[in-house]
Order: C-alpha cells, then structure tokens, then sequence
C-alpha cells in the first residue's frame, strides 16, 4: 500500500485528496500537513469525514514525510520549494500541482528530479491533460490565419493569473506554431492597443466567486473560430488525477514527469 502525505491537508484541495485516499484501497494517509497557524493543527486528519485516522495534522513537514511514499502537494510556490528541499534529503517522491512558479523555481525542481520522481502539472485533471493534446493537434492543422487566444476563469481565492493551466495551453499551441511563448504571449489589453500581431498568444483571466476552473483555447480565423473549452465542477477531479499521478510513481525513482507521461500519451 502506497504511504502518501497530503500538504494544505485543511485547505479545499487538501480535503478533497482526503476524501480521495480514503475511497482508495490501494492508498493509505501517512501524514497531514499544514500550517503552524492553521486551527486544525492537532485534529486528526479524518475528523471532518467522521473518520478516525490517527494521523494528526501537523506543521511538522519532516516528520509527516517519515517513511512516507510520496507528497502530494498543492499549495503555493514558497512552501512548494521547502518541501521540494526536504523530499530531496529524504527521497520522498513528489505529485506538484502548485502553479505561479518562477522560471529558476521550475529549474529547480527539474535539478531536484534527477535525485528523485516528480509529477509537475499546473493541472491533474484527465481532462485537461487531454485538451493539451487536442490543442497541439489543432495548431497543427490551424498553423496559418488562425489567431492564438486563451481565457481562462477561477474563482476570487486565486492568487496567481492567468493560471499554470492557462499558460501550460499557451505553450502546447506555441511548441507546435514554433513560438517563444515568452516573448509572443500578451497578457493584458487596453487602450489603443494597434492591430493584433498574427504571432502572437493573448491570454485573458477572469477571477470571482466560485468557479473551479473554466479553460478555453480560441482559434480565431476569417469566417470561422474553433473553440475548446475545458470546465471543471469540482476539485474532486484534480484530487483523483493526482492521486493517479501517486501510484504512477511508486515504481519509478527519478524523473521528472507530467501527467501526459501517466495518463501514457506521450
């Protein structure tokens, strides 16, 4: 049985991996971590599902990953980058789903792979992981007279924009057009802007309530757009695509890995 510890184990994400280890015979809650001023510290890690557990959760990361399998961990890049340092003492594997990372942040993480299995997705849902490759197959064929556009919506919480999914979409369509997503993205738009350059991948973001994640790639030529939109309803997705991520890795020891390479569509 996989021994798998669970980051932000209080937060929305937190408890919805929960409630997926749980209904997985094949998993099995190691450790529970949170912050130092979370008022869950010290509360079993099951309490809320009316669970007994005997896991506490606790802001102790090195002795929540004692023995431990795998992290998985969603959430944010500061904390991410700590518990990257000590999996890679201990050999812990890693599932990251954190987004808003920084260029040398994600050089980082790839140095630490070769030491230990990663998962890195802005995104463990199947279905995303799927509209990646629908969107490089669509570039394929829309290369030329097609403009490049990617609105995205989450809900008000969210601390980084456009999101990792939007941008990991921006670079599906740029590896195939043959762009520098760094330097043909547009992420904002006002005033008198000029006619649109054809080579370039503009992004909008829309941020309220309680939207989960909504993700549209927009190919936009004379007489015609194809759309393809992505919509999430819970998190419960993203909970079982990393936990899928989890097991995907308990055989493997180094490596840095996305969820294409576990859903096999590479």
């Amino acid at each position: 049985m996989l021994k798998v510890v669970i980051s932000g184990a209080s937060g929305r994400m937190g408890q919805a991996l929960l409630e997926g280890i749980f209904a997985d015979d094949e998993l099995q809650l190691h450790g529970a971590i949170d912050r130092a001023d979370s008022p869950r510290i010290g509360h079993d890690a099951g309490e809320q599902f009316g669970r007994v557990t005997g896991v506490k959760i606790t802001a102790d990361v090195a002795s929540a990953l004692a023995d431990a399998d795998v992290l998985v961990d969603f959430t944010r890049p500061e904390a991410s980058m700590e518990y990257l340092a000590i999996c890679e003492k201990t050999g812990v594997k890693l599932v990251l789903g954190t987004t808003g990372f920084s260029v040398e942040q994600k050089q980082q993480i790839a140095a630490a792979a070769q030491k230990l299995a990663v998962v890195f997705a802005p995104n463990m849902s199947v279905g995303v992981t799927l509209l990646i490759n629908l969107v490089q197959a669509a570039a394929k064929v829309l290369a030329d007279g097609y403009d490049v556009e990617i609105i995205e919506a989450h809900h008000r919480h969210k601390v980084d924009a456009p999101s990792g999914t939007a941008l990991r979409l921006g670079e599906a369509a740029a590896s195939v057009l043959g762009r520098d997503l760094q330097t043909c993205a547009v992420y904002g738009r006002e005033g008198v802007t000029g006619e649109r350059d054809a080579n370039t991948i503009g992004f909008a973001t829309v941020r309220g309530g309680d939207v989960v994640g909504d993700h549209t790639v927009l190919f936009a030529g004379i007489g015609e757009r194809v759309e393809l939109t992505h919509k999430a309803s819970s998190r419960a997705t993203f909970a079982l695509g990393a936990l899928r991520a989890a097991k995907y890795l308990a055989d493997r020891q180094t490596g840095l890995f996305d969820m294409q390479d576990v859903l096999g569509l590479k």
